[in-house]
């Protein structure tokens, strides 16, 4: 079989190799945030320059970028895209028979102030959901949920991309961080405990951006009692749980904690001022304005057929669909499920001419190591197939016949269409930026900053995941280099390869994928670039801060103490 090397450095110039090697996000960035061009567009342009530079540059043999391409778009439909599709497919059905509205009305009784909605439905809701599924699932329902309430579109997409930051490292179960200590051999507990002694001090702020970036610094104020002990409530069990019992529940614990925590605080604490607004203010206002002609909608409007309907059920029977889901993302999270389903059926699809035919050459790794390319393809044990079952089951149980689903299912995918082509091609593109090494390249120019390496390594994690759309691939991909990194240079490995992590949580909120799934949930098509220059700013200010809490760590007493691992 032919092999390949990877070459990182054409130019005989790191920097300038690392500029070409960019030219592929520069261009996604560029045609979303400046151009306004749609998504599915500008991705699928990203990636021809991808192919381009990685072939004619970086001297990649062009069978293998396809098939490497192939590989990302494959992935990028299973499980991400079959995660979107039904998700959105079980929103549409609640829509259909009326019982969202009922669900609104009752998140609305536990406050009226959309202040406080926000930290219960965007960070502590959303927290569940990313520990117990991760990859997109908490922005496709907390976004559903707050256009539902009424927020605008920009607001319900942006809002919930900020708070989806804090949770990311501990995602899935604590994907992430199990893949980070399987690339680096690091110890699992070491690095669970480090990214629990980085990521407290930021769910502790995400709240406050949060609410500052909707309601101002002075509605912000108003409320700091409500979110400091929403911040508290999470990050408290955050650090226990990852320095104690290790990453598997971190999320989910401090999630429950936090949900229950706000709620009976606000038995006995009402804000003075109740903020109904649910429009952005600031700089947003003047982008909400401009697209007011497009407004997010339901999902069951924009596909056409079934129109919302009174819902005469019950309460609990309103909040039934969205229970079982909470169950079965739960349930699908749990590595004895997934080990079961996936022994009943769990084909793997070595990819020929390009399964082991990439060489990953120092100094990304200590020595030549082939690139493994497998699709597997674990149908029953992925979560998409979980919220499918759920939303099948909460579908019957709320009077849908099965001709009426398949319909509806039929919609749904019609009305998804481009978000699925865009994710296709965004993963199609870190997938051959992966394989390529394009993504290595642009990480020695990163590792070149000696002494602020500390800094500059964790915003390589911000790049990773903002180019992957994933923290789990961001540290299989710079995990290694950040160990090699951190010993050449006398830091803790297990600080910068947890750095990595904590970085990436950062980039979450501006990976096209992530965007994507928030203009898709929120239904505000055509608008990716808009919600990109919104949460643009969130993203870099916060990752710095990561950065600079790191290059404490490293260098400056007592926050070394704070380092575990050695």
């Amino acid at each position: 079989m032919d092999t390949w090397n990877q070459l990182y450095d054409p130019f005989g110039s790191i920097l300038l190799s690392a500029l070409v090697a960019a030219l592929p996000v520069a261009t996604m960035l560029i045609a979303l945030a400046f151009l306004h061009i749609a998504a599915h567009v500008a991705a699928i342009a990203a990636l021809v320059v991808a192919l381009a530079v990685a072939i004619v540059v970086f001297g990649m043999p062009a069978a293998i970028a396809a098939k490497a391409a192939g590989l990302g778009i494959a992935s990028g439909l299973f499980p991400i895209g079959w995660i979107v599709l039904n998700i959105i497919f079980l929103y549409r059905l609640t829509v259909a028979n009326g019982s969202f509205n009922r669900l609104q009305e009752t998140i609305a009784g536990v406050t009226p102030d959309r202040r406080l909605q926000l930290l219960l439905i965007a960070f502590a809701f959303g927290a569940f959901f990313e520990g117990a599924a991760g990859f997109g699932t908490p922005v496709a329902v907390t976004g559903a949920v707050l256009i539902g309430l009424g927020f605008s579109p920009l607001a319900a997409s942006g809002l919930s991309l900020i708070a989806n930051t804090a949770p990311v490292a501990y995602g899935a179960l604590g994907t992430p961080v199990i893949a980070l200590a399987g690339v680096t051999g690091l110890d699992l507990m070491d690095l669970s405990a480090m990214i629990g002694r980085q990521l407290p001090f930021f769910s502790l702020i995400v709240p406050f951006w949060l609410i500052w970036a909707f309601a101002g610094f002075r509605g912000m104020i108003q409320i700091w009692p409500a979110i400091l002990v929403t911040g508290v409530s999470f990050a408290v069990p955050q650090y226990l749980v990852s320095n104690y019992m290790g990453p598997f529940l971190v999320d989910v614990i401090a999630a429950l904690s936090s949900m229950a925590c706000l709620s009976l605080f606000l038995q006995v604490w009402h804000p003075k001022e109740i903020w109904t607004s649910t429009r952005l203010g600031g700089r947003a206002a003047a982008v909400e304005e401009a697209t007011a002609g497009s407004k997010g909608l339901s999902p069951i409007g924009a596909g056409g057929g079934a129109e919302a309907v009174t819902f005469r059920g019950s309460t609990m029977l309103a909040w039934m669909p969205w229970l079982v889901l909470t169950v079965f993302v739960f349930l699908w999270g749990l590595a004895d499920i997934k080990a079961f389903l996936n022994g009943l059926w769990n084909p793997a699809f070595p990819i020929d001419g390009l399964h082991r035919a990439v060489i990953k050459v120092p100094p990304v790794v200590a020595a030549p190591t082939p690139e493994a390319a497998v699709f597997a393809f674990n149908f029953l044990s992925m979560t998409g197939t979980g919220i499918l079952l759920a939303a099948v089951l909460g579908g019957l149980a709320m009077g849908f016949g099965p001709l009426r689903l398949v319909r509806e299912y039929g919609r749904t995918l019609w009305v998804v269409r481009y978000s699925l082509l865009t994710i296709a091609a965004m993963l199609g593109l870190g997938y051959l930026t992966r394989y390529s090494g394009l993504d290595a390249t642009m990480g020695l120019a990163f590792a070149a900053t000696g002494v602020l390496y500390p800094f500059f390594g964790t915003l390589l994690g911000w790049l990773g995941v903002a180019l992957t759309g994933s923290d789990t691939a961001s540290n299989v991909l710079f995990g290694g280099l950040q160990k090699i990194t951190a010993q050449q240079i006398g830091l803790s490995p297990v600080l910068m390869a947890a750095a990595n992590s904590s970085g990436g949580v950062m980039g979450k909120m501006i990976d096209a994928q992530s965007i994507v799934v928030a203009s898709t949930a929120t239904n505000w098509f055509g608008h990716e670039g808009e919600i990109l220059r919104y949460v643009f700013f969130h993203s870099i200010a916060l990752a710095c801060l990561v950065g600079v809490l790191v290059t404490l760590q490293a260098y400056v007493p007592p926050f070394t103490a704070l380092v575990v691992g050695g």
